[in-house]
């Protein structure tokens, strides 16, 4: 035997020793898995039957102590093959099935830690937040006299439910220069009352549950209560038409019933009115989906989303992208936020692809190489809906490269909606893929027959 068969049979030898190791410790580490799932499952039952906080605590500390010897199990990295031929949809290699089911027992932990927190409480200081946060909306509010009115009487109430639980005796106060300050102080008194009772979790469950009852009550007669400015929104709109629409409410608010007669009747400089009167989120957001789905007919209102846009608006990004109209500063504003954070690039993408924006191409592309998936993916179908036949290289090229495939089934979609011969020969190629959504692309690839 020569001295190169020799070495070459030592290989083996040791490569097969290699393999039996690894073997040995993958089992070891998928029972290793298998007893922390099912102590997973034991965790579960006992929070399920925790009754008291201190339940709650023993649970918590349980958990903690389970993340801990999770974290200390360590998954190999998939052993690499040089085996190019290697059929594409051979089964997953055990490194990863031990991976996925790592990563199952840790989504399971995740859910199981939230649904802690979401058991505990509610405390005291919960309640003395919700008064503190009703405290300020009164003083950070400008009211009307039958605001003040309508306020005193809803702090009265509220003072009723707060006494009547806790025993406890307190007072509007008469001292202060206006009215929201002397609710202030009455308020202030209330939380005081809350603190001064040392409700326990368990032991005053319902006094604590009733309390957050009587509180949120409070807070709907405040948002029901009569504000200076909404009057002098109400008469600045009444004089500019706006409520001429209405022969009746339909719906309250009547800023809102009159916004969905506007938005049918195509009234976008309405619309754009109610946008910049009302300082409401409520009628902001409104606003902004009736433009949305009123799509080209909202054209009108360009300019006025380009400045919401430029201040890095989701929403008026989507506008424009439904409006559809490409024009040199509409591009040049959403292209800005190609190379963003995903949640401005989403909505950028989309609109890029919805205007057709061919100058986009270039810079979209650049994003099929990006670190997310998601941001891959949606340039991808950005580039498809644009249509330009620049993209299907590199479309191509994510269709047979990319490591996800739903981005490699969306660079599929993006060649079928491209839709040149070439494109989707390109797609046709791939009927018998590993990802299924890549194989219905394949299938829905409508190929000219041959001359």
């Amino acid at each position: 035997m020569s001295e190169d068969e020799a070495t070459g049979d030592d290989a083996a030898a040791e490569g097969e020793a290699d393999e039996a190791e690894q073997s040995v410790d993958l089992e070891a580490i998928r029972e290793r898995l298998e007893a922390l799932a099912a102590d997973l499952e034991e965790l579960d039952s006992n929070l399920e039957a925790a009754e008291t906080e201190d339940d709650l605590d023993v649970v918590e500390a349980d958990l903690d102590s389970f993340r801990t010897e999770l974290e200390s199990v360590e998954v190999p990295e998939p052993r690499e093959t040089d085996d190019e031929d290697e059929e594409e949809d051979e089964e997953p290699a055990p490194e990863e099935e031990l991976q996925d089911e790592y990563d199952e027992i840790e989504s399971d932990l995740s859910d199981l830690e939230s649904d802690l927190e979401d058991q505990r409480g509610p405390y005291g200081e919960d309640v003395v937040g919700e008064i503190d946060g009703a405290s300020g909306t009164i003083t950070g509010t400008r009211w009307t006299e039958e605001g003040n009115a309508e306020l005193i009487e809803a702090v009265d109430d509220f003072l009723d439910d707060l006494n009547d639980l806790l025993g406890s005796s307190v007072t509007l106060v008469n001292e202060g220069e206006t009215v929201p300050d002397q609710l202030d102080a009455t308020l202030d008194d209330a939380a005081t009352a809350v603190e001064d009772a040392a409700l326990d979790a368990d032991d005053d469950a319902e006094t604590i549950a009733g309390l957050l009852e009587a509180t949120d009550d409070l807070e709907s007669d405040i948002d029901d209560a009569t504000e200076w400015t909404d009057l002098e929104i109400r008469e600045q709109l009444r004089r500019e038409g706006y409520y001429d629409v209405l022969d009746h409410v339909k719906d309250f608010p009547p800023e809102w019933h009159a916004l969905k007669v506007h938005e049918k009747q195509g009234n976008v400089d309405q619309i754009l009115l109610a946008l910049d009167t009302f300082d409401s989120d409520f009628m902001e957001e409104h606003c902004l989906e009736s433009l949305e789905r009123m799509g080209s007919s909202a054209e009108p209102a360009i300019d006025a989303m380009l400045q919401k846009a430029n201040r890095r608006d989701q929403a008026a990004m989507r506008i424009l992208g439904k409006i559809g109209v490409e024009t040199e500063e509409i591009v040049e504003t959403l292209v800005d936020y190609v190379d963003s954070n995903p949640n401005l690039q989403q909505p950028a993408f989309r609109a890029l692809g919805e205007i057709g924006a061919t100058d986009a191409v270039e810079p979209i592309a650049q994003q099929l190489v990006a670190d997310e998936a998601d941001v891959r993916s949606w340039a991808a179908r950005a580039l498809g809906l644009i249509g330009d036949t620049r993209a299907i290289d590199p479309l191509a090229d994510v269709l047979e490269d990319d490591d996800s495939d739903r981005v490699r089934a969306s660079a599929a979609w993006a060649l079928n909606r491209i839709g040149t011969q070439d494109a989707l020969e390109i797609v046709a190629d791939y009927d018998d893929d590993r990802a299924y959504l890549v194989q219905a692309e394949a299938e829905n690839a409508d190929l000219e027959p041959a001359a």
